[in-house]
């Protein structure tokens, strides 16, 4: 690859993220940068409907990844000054933790559950099939296919694949803190440095591990994850919220067939399955086109939809009512209650009345956990700390999400 100038981007979190233009990686990197494929990630918000929330989450999918990259390159760049032998996978996993979120498309999670899109399928597919493609070959001939290994957790070296996407990964530490940062909540604060500290390799298994040391670190940064979840992505104003964009985008596509104003990228959207429509229908769709539709509609002929649509841009969403200490019986009753109600004064209950569920938990164990070495060798982490024990179990909630009437406003 020819001589790139370097680069530097100023980051709230992390301050000043310097590429080098002369490091054959680094430069490989913001070519990608400069892709429309990934520049196309500043139209994509991270935390999808949650500004009707928190007014300050307003971040992108783009800043977002830019920082995965910078704290990915700083945890790896520190094990392999004690590791040499891990340095020639510093090209894979720079790359795979820029490009981990290149599929994320209109309202990132939200837009999945409102489409049934997912954008780890589209990134797998768009590294393989859109212009990254040569771009990386040009680096490595066998690049994509290395950057799908990580992607599936198949790498040779679990090292890697772990700093992109595990149960202590470099995604996770990012957005926990720029989410944090960004909707004002200041449990989301975490000690990166002491993190990365904590960080440490197993020359054995190959594994990313955790030195004793910093237990204390790691057990700070999954109270932050468990209290994230419980009060900012869980919050009942966000479920609302989705519950909102959901009816919307279930009624535009009741009405395809009627016949509503739409291009042909939403039309692609509503008609077919997100996963099988072509890379340029998938990379045309963004928040922009999302909400243009909705002002759009909301101008339009369908009196459910142009409601729904209006609701949601004057933020006029629904209220809720937490259901989780009644039983399965009660919960029907009130549910039956609001259909009522809602009849009574026009609403279709349909649209304007439903159930959320949540889940709030601190750790998961995924196809594995976060080990800690011990004088016993590895072991999980609810093994060593009680504390994580306690934030591996599970919290469900459930929500009646109901239209408002005039009386009960």
């Amino acid at each position: 690859m020819a001589r790139t100038k370097s680069r530097t981007y100023h980051d709230p979190l992390h301050g000043a993220i310097t590429l080098d233009g002369n490091d054959p990686t680094e430069a490989l990197l913001i070519a990608l940068i400069d892709t429309p494929e990934f520049q196309r990630l500043r139209r994509i918000r991270q935390l999808d409907a949650a500004s009707l929330t928190f007014h300050g989450a307003e971040g992108s999918r783009f800043t977002h990844s830019l920082g995965v990259m910078a704290l990915t390159r700083r945890a790896f760049d520190r094990l392999a000054k004690v590791y040499p032998a891990l340095l020639p996978h510093r090209l894979v996993v720079l790359t795979a933790a820029l490009l981990h979120d290149v599929g994320h498309s209109a309202f990132s999670h939200g837009g999945e559950e409102m489409f049934g899109s997912n954008h780890e399928f589209w990134t797998k597919r768009l590294i393989n099939a859109s212009r990254l493609r040569g771009i990386l070959e040009q680096s490595h001939p066998q690049l994509p296919q290395l950057l799908t290994a990580v992607y599936d957790k198949r790498y040779p070296l679990p090292l890697v694949h772990q700093l992109v996407s595990s149960q202590l990964d470099c995604d996770r530490l990012d957005y926990l803190q720029r989410d944090g940062y960004f909707t004002g909540a200041r449990y989301g604060q975490l000690d990166l440095d002491r993190i990365v500290m904590a960080m440490d390799y197993d020359l054995v298994t190959q594994q990313l591990v955790v030195n004793p040391k910093g237990l204390v670190a790691i057990e700070h940064y999954l109270m932050v994850r468990y209290f994230m979840y419980a009060q900012v992505y869980n919050h009942p104003k966000n479920l609302a919220s989705r519950f909102v964009l959901n009816k919307i985008v279930q009624r535009a596509r009741e009405l395809c067939a009627t016949g509503i104003a739409m291009d042909g990228v939403m039309e692609a959207w509503l008609r077919h399955d997100p996963q099988t429509i072509s890379c340029a229908d998938y990379l045309a769709f963004d928040d922009v086109v999302l909400l243009y539709h909705l002002h759009q509609w909301r101008r339009g002929q369908d009196g459910i939809l142009a409601d729904l649509c209006r609701r949601y841009l004057d933020r006029d969403i629904c209220k809720t009512q937490e259901l989780s200490s009644y039983p399965e019986s009660e919960r029907a009753a009130m549910v039956q209650d609001w259909h009522v109600k809602l009849r009574r004064h026009g609403l279709d209950p349909e649209y304007y009345c439903g159930r959320r569920v949540s889940l709030t938990k601190g750790y998961t164990l995924y196809s594995q956990g976060i080990e800690v070495r011990t004088l016993q060798g590895l072991k999980d982490i609810t093994d060593v700390s009680p504390v994580v024990a306690t934030l591996a179990q599970s919290i469900t909630r459930e929500w009646l999400i109901f239209t408002p009437l005039p009386e009960t406003a």
